[in-house]
């Protein structure tokens, strides 16, 4: 810890309550981290905080402490129903977290009531507990505290609790504007009185994180922590004792590989990210199955009520697996973590940094591992430049097993897990197209025969990235798919019922659709890109009236399109070609399904 300290707790220039000295002794805290030390005089001397630092440095103490001491110190006391201090945070594992350290402090204060106001749970009953217990801490994601606000006819006017607030606290605030909270943050800033102080934690610093600063703070201290031993010019962007490897491997070989390697590190403790939900549910089964007497946890952003608890029993657990999405990337401290692995690269590079810093935490030590294709070696020396995040490169696993046949039976045994493969393939090639360094990561470099097989699949399925392609390398199944029946035998019974009924039916007559085909997220991407950067030049001024005119002829030629459809007087095809020629400032028609990413 010696590197990462800044002095003792009583060495800081404002003086803190005993009880919480006493609270830091107990929590075994005996110094302080930079970002704490830096933050907390500030705060407690009524100054607006930017706070910048690596992730896992140990900001929430330090937006903790001071909520704690300014309440304190209050002329008005509060009373049951008044709201002082308001901290929001992206993700529902994160606002449990921060709630638990104020659990910590608040036994010792009991004049000081708290509530946790998230996603995953009946907000009635949030309405219901705040008039029956009341809270003067708040502790939301910006979803439900909106919806919080909403909630007069309900008996709860949140709009007059907030006015004797004191303390307003955005963690992982970088986190809060990527997931696209910017408008239920306005919206809840609104409410909230002018007089007050402001803190915005991050561990990077982004454009419109800046525009925050500049609209939600008042001539605020900045601060930026950096790892000590880095030069100025060169700011690493993850924990000093934090081990990055990477780990080059041919796409059929992924899952194998790092299969091996668990079982090498099996007594440890690792979170495996994944980029698709449907990735998380495919490969945690086949884990769960592949290591049975390891436990194994599943999370990602589609789960409702379950998440809590899993995050809870896996914080407790000694060692394990944690399969899941990004949702776990970002401010989430969960004990002893030796191991990160990336079985797919984050779709942006800052991802890349925050999911590495769920080990090496406060000073401990810790490693990460990425799994990368030999086409994408070139995203080492990107992270090197673009996030300051230097990798090692890991020699061979030793000992490697084709387990592939396996996970093949498993889909054989249960259409449940071949149904669940069937969907991770096509929700990560949709991912990858996605992908924001779509010079390393490109689609059509892909090998999606290779992939096939890396996923276990017993065909290819039917997607528009695949379409007039064909895979002489990819060997189907002999047996027919349809003949595989689900474990779960209401489910198995309903399948025969609805095929039953097809088939009684009869095969339908061929009508002619009026809707167009999804096509593939890459073609899409380059038409989004060309009409976001039309519209933010017309919005600087430097569009011009002939532009206009072309937008609009456009827009003429694509109606003219999908009525020659409609009339039969084209073919679906044909009108398909004709839209994907067309400039790609015109109007889209057809929306794909969106990847289920964290």
């Amino acid at each position: 810890m010696d590197n990462i300290t800044e002095g003792t707790w009583e060495s800081l220039p404002v003086k803190l309550n005993d009880n919480i000295l006493e609270t830091l002794r107990e929590m075994k805290f005996t110094h302080m981290t930079p970002v704490q030390s830096a933050c907390i005089p500030l705060f407690m001397r009524n100054k607006d905080v930017a706070a910048e630092a690596v992730t896992g440095s140990g900001k929430t103490l330090a937006f903790v402490i001071p909520i704690i001491e300014i309440l304190l110190k209050r002329e008005d006391k509060l009373k049951k129903m008044q709201v002082g201090a308001l901290v929001i945070t992206p993700t529902r594992e994160l606002a449990l977290q921060i709630s638990e350290v104020f659990e910590g402090f608040l036994l010792k204060f009991p004049q000081f009531k708290q509530i946790l106001l998230i996603g995953g749970s009946n907000p009635i009953e949030d309405v219901e507990k705040f008039k029956e217990h009341g809270a003067n801490i708040v502790i939301a994601t910006p979803g439900r505290l909106e919806d919080m606000f909403r909630r007069k006819a309900d008996g709860l006017d949140l709009s007059i609790l907030v006015k004797t607030l004191d303390v307003l606290v955005l963690d992982e605030a970088d986190r809060l504007l990527d997931m696209g909270f910017v408008a239920s943050l306005n919206v809840i800033l609104a409410f909230l009185p002018k007089q007050r102080r402001t803190g915005l934690f991050s561990a990077t610093q982004t454009q419109e994180l800046e525009k925050l600063v500049r609209a939600g703070l008042r001539n605020p201290v900045r601060i930026t922590v950096k790892e000590k031993g880095v030069a100025a010019t060169a700011t690493q962007k993850t924990p000093a004792r934090l081990c990055n490897y990477y780990f080059i491997c041919r796409i059929e070989e992924k899952f194998n590989n790092m299969v091996a390697f668990l079982k090498e590190h099996i007594d440890e403790k690792h979170l495996v990210f994944f980029s698709t939900c449907a990735s998380v549910e495919y490969y945690g089964r086949a884990l769960e199955t592949l290591f049975k007497k390891a436990d194994i946890r599943c999370i990602h952003g589609k789960m409702k009520n379950k998440r809590n608890k899993i995050f809870a029993d896996f914080r407790a657990l000694e060692s394990g697996i944690l399969v899941c999405t990004d949702v776990m990337a970002r401010g989430i401290d969960i004990p002893d973590v030796n191991w990160v692995l990336q079985y797919d690269p984050p779709s942006n590079a800052s991802a890349f940094v925050h999911r590495c810093g769920r080990t090496a935490r406060i000073g401990n030590q810790g490693s990460a591992l990425v799994f990368l294709l030999p086409m994408e070696e070139s995203y080492v020396t990107f992270l090197s430049i673009n996030q300051k995040c230097p990798l090692e490169r890991m020699e061979p696993i030793e000992d490697v097993m084709d387990i592939l046949p396996k996970v093949k039976a498993m889909a054989l045994a249960d259409r449940a897990m071949y149904d669940r493969g069937m969907r991770a393939y096509v929700s990560s090639v949709q991912a990858y197209a996605k992908h924001e360094c779509s010079l390393i990561f490109r689609v059509k470099d892909l090998d999606f025969s290779a992939m096939a097989k890396g996923f276990a699949l017993l065909r290819m399925p039917k997607m528009p990235e695949l379409k007039d392609k064909s895979f002489p390398d990819f060997v189907r199944t002999d047996i027919d798919t349809d003949t595989i029946r689900y474990k779960d035998k209401a489910r198995e019974k309903l399948r025969r019922k609805m095929l039953a009924e097809l088939k009684e039916r009869g095969p339908a007559p061929l009508v002619r659709r009026n809707v167009v085909r999804n096509t593939s997220w890459s073609k899409q991407k380059q038409k989004q890109d060309r009409k976001r950067k039309k519209s933010a030049k017309r919005q600087l001024g430097e569009g011009s009236d002939e532009e206009e005119d072309e937008d609009l002829k456009e827009l003429l030629n694509d109606t003219r399109l999908l009525k020659r459809l409609k009339k039969g007087k084209i073919s679906e095809e044909d009108f398909n070609k004709q839209m994907e020629d067309v400039p790609l400032s015109s109007t889209q028609t057809g929306s794909p399904k969106a990847t289920d990413n964290a």
